[in-house]
């Protein structure tokens, strides 16, 4: 099993940067496979990002690409998801997922495949 962490939400004014960051503890992180979901009041969670255990293959919902990058270091044992150019419609829940995975080319979009979750940081971004 591993314990998923998230840290680094907050709140900011829409055009700001936040750094976020999932800490993983239990066991190795780096055959898990992870991703970021967010949910907003009165919305489902939505899709955010997600990357292959190797870190080196990664997938963006549409709204956050070219403003979101995700990483993952497996040394450290943490997933980091940079968020910049922040619009208030940003404004969620961020939640951090993991699954082990056996093949090094996979990432999940669809928050049903993810059997690990943190607590979720609460992101809120004003006009």
């Amino acid at each position: 099993q591993v314990q998923l962490v998230e840290s680094g939400g907050g709140p900011v004014q829409a055009g700001d940067s936040l750094r976020l960051a999932c800490a993983a503890s239990g066991q190795s992180f780096s055959l898990y496979a992870s991703g970021w979901f967010r949910q907003a009041p009165g919305k489902e969670r939505e899709f955010v990002a997600a990357i292959t255990w190797s870190g080196r293959s990664t997938y963006y919902a549409d709204f956050v690409k070219g403003r979101f990058t995700v990483s993952k270091d497996n040394a450290k044992n943490t997933v980091t998801l940079q968020m910049n150019s922040l619009k208030p419609e940003d404004t969620a829940v961020y939640y951090c997922a993991a699954v082990r995975s056996s093949a090094s080319s996979v990432y999940y979009t669809d928050p049903l495949r993810y059997n690990h979750w943190g607590q979720g940081t609460q992101v809120t971004v004003s006009s």
